[in-house]
């Protein structure tokens, strides 16, 4: 949303690396560094490349015609997005907090299929997931299953890391941002999770926590 200079950099090499895809034809790039709220691609733009989060987060986004945002995804570190199915981009793409991507360009004249085929299935799987979250009708529902997805991908550890706004949070799961710290608060209240700080929760009932998000 708002777009800010980036530039190149590169990390350290005593710095633990996040595994990268085995693009073939596909030259491996530098970071490059977008400060929080940055925009990496404006949707309309030129699509034809792939983005992997080195460090930081990224919120991929549609503005609706009354003005509203809608997340659609957010992405964490290694984790591959910007795949389109045609040549533009349908959505915007933001740093969430400091986030270093590497961009992977592909040549036309590579068949790119074959490797590109399990990114899209995964994509699709994410996508279906994410409709089934938000037609729910409750507000704990969602926001626990939220957190189960978000512990899940930071390798299913009891303290899970939320780079994100309580805003974002809602814009992604339909609800107001008052709803999200409601919830939070019930889920505390319950013995479910700890509040840690406004970015950092620790899931104590892992069991509770699945069980309202089925």
């Amino acid at each position: 949303m708002y777009s800010q200079a980036t530039s190149k950099i590169a990390l350290p090499s005593h710095l633990p690396q996040p595994h990268l895809p085995a693009f073939d034809g596909a030259p491996l790039q530098p970071v490059s560094f977008f400060p929080a709220g940055a925009e990496i691609y404006a949707q309309g733009e030129k699509a034809g490349a792939l983005y992997q989060v080195e460090f930081g987060a990224v919120r991929v986004y549609r503005l609706l015609a009354d003005g509203r945002r809608q997340i659609s995804a957010f992405h964490l570190a290694g984790e591959t997005f910007g795949f389109e199915a045609d040549t533009t981009h349908h959505f915007f793409a933001e740093a969430i907090n400091a986030t270093g991507v590497r961009v992977f360009r592909f040549s036309s004249r590579i068949d790119m299929s074959r490797q590109l085929l399990p990114l899209a299935l995964k994509g699709l799987t994410r996508a279906q997931e994410h409709l089934l979250v938000l037609g729910r009708q409750n507000a704990v529902e969602r926001v626990a299953a939220f957190l189960v997805d978000m512990a899940e991908r930071q390798g299913g550890l009891r303290q899970v890391e939320l780079p994100m706004s309580r805003m974002d949070i809602g814009d992604y799961l339909g609800l107001t941002i008052e709803t999200v710290s409601r919830v939070f608060t019930r889920l505390k209240d319950r013995g479910v999770i700890r509040l840690l700080n406004l970015r950092s929760i620790e899931i104590i009932k892992q069991d509770a926590l699945n069980y309202m998000s089925e």
